[in-house]
């Protein structure tokens, strides 16, 4: 059976490779720098990799990063060749920079991890929320960059269609299943407790690092009778844009109406309520988050703010000097009348 992987010319980027090795480096710092040591755990592959460490200690952490994840990039080949190279590739940085860690180092300082997390010491609420944040961020930058660093969202969708549940549903139930695992076997659940919060905390990371702080908002407003005009004009001179317009039937009143539709970041949701009460305090707004915009970029809408900021400040200036001048003019041709005036006097 021929198995087709999609691939283009242009793929592959030396700046997704810098990233990714950033990335890789940490996330290996997150991991065994602060959760290592005071036997926290990661979740997905990351986690089971830390847990196999400790239940098979001859085969130190680094390799079974490789073993458990190569495989499963490779079974997915099919979501792409620069996909699979750069999660390979980003894994490998993982792992290597988690071998520098735990093996070279300490070759060098004998009392690196005498004291739990050589950053945190023992504190297990500071070595999870820490060591969260940067396997979170470390991710985040992997999958921004066009990789992944844990095979788990891989598994997932492989496997959740099959047992009929969703691939969220599929990673909670696995990192539950390998935290409750966890538990038993140190027979005491204050440390997989723990782990839940670097969960928490890292899908957070990743949430923030992917989506950024310009995350979109969608707005659809219906604008009451009469007002259609008035707050589409507004809306779009307000933020430089061209807007969507649905047409719609109201259920109860029968009536055509138009609903608006625009796509704004989080900066200017507080102007947009603004604008639309100024023009049509009935109008019906509903505003959702959007995961992510295709096209034209949300991103560039400050921008174009700045833009036509400096535009109208310069149309000011250039009003304020016209009128500075009309008025020298004025002045100029009133004192030339008054000169006028006491010539013929004489």
């Amino acid at each position: 059976m021929k198995i087709s992987i999609p691939y283009k010319k242009g793929d592959f980027r030396p700046l997704n490779f810098a990233m990714l090795v950033l990335s890789g480096l940490i996330n290996a710092t997150g991991v065994t720098l602060f959760l290592a040591p005071v036997n926290l755990y990661d979740s997905g592959i990351s986690g089971t990799s830390m847990f196999m460490d400790v239940l098979v200690a001859p085969v130190p952490l680094w390799a079974w990063l490789i073993i458990l994840n190569f495989p499963i990039f490779l079974f997915s080949l099919r979501q792409g060749l620069s996909f699979t190279v750069y999660s390979l590739f980003a894994i490998a940085m993982y792992s290597g920079f988690s071998a520098v860690y735990q093996n070279v180092i300490p070759a060098f300082v004998s009392d690196f991890f005498a004291k739990g997390s050589p950053i945190a010491g023992s504190d297990l609420l500071l070595c999870g929320i820490f060591g969260g944040l940067l396997s979170g961020v470390g991710s985040g930058l992997t999958i921004r960059y066009g990789g992944a660093l844990d095979g788990i969202e891989q598994l997932a969708v492989i496997f959740a269609k099959r047992l009929n549940m969703t691939v969220g549903n599929f990673v909670m139930i696995f990192n539950v299943v390998l935290y409750i695992i966890i538990g038993i076997y140190f027979r005491a659940f204050e440390l997989p407790l723990y782990s839940v919060i670097t969960y928490f905390v890292a899908s957070k990371a990743v949430d923030f690092i992917v989506q950024g702080l310009d995350q979109a908002k969608g707005a659809f407003i219906i604008p009451s009778a009469g007002n259609y005009d008035a707050v589409s004009a507004a809306l779009s001179q307000e933020f430089g844009r061209g807007l969507t317009i649905i047409p719609a039937t109201g259920y109860y009143s029968g009536e055509d109406k138009k609903i608006i539709y625009c796509v704004i970041n989080r900066f200017q949701l507080a102007r947009m309520r603004s604008v639309i009460a100024n023009c049509d305090r009935h109008a019906f707004v509903t505003v959702m988050d959007i995961s992510d915009v295709f096209g034209t970029s949300i991103k560039n809408s400050n921008a174009a703010d700045r833009r036509r900021a400096r535009q109208l400040k310069e149309a000011r200036l250039k009003a304020a000097m016209e009128a500075a001048a009309q008025r020298i003019l004025e002045e100029e041709s009133a004192n030339g009348a008054q000169e006028g005036d006491k010539t013929n006097e004489n």
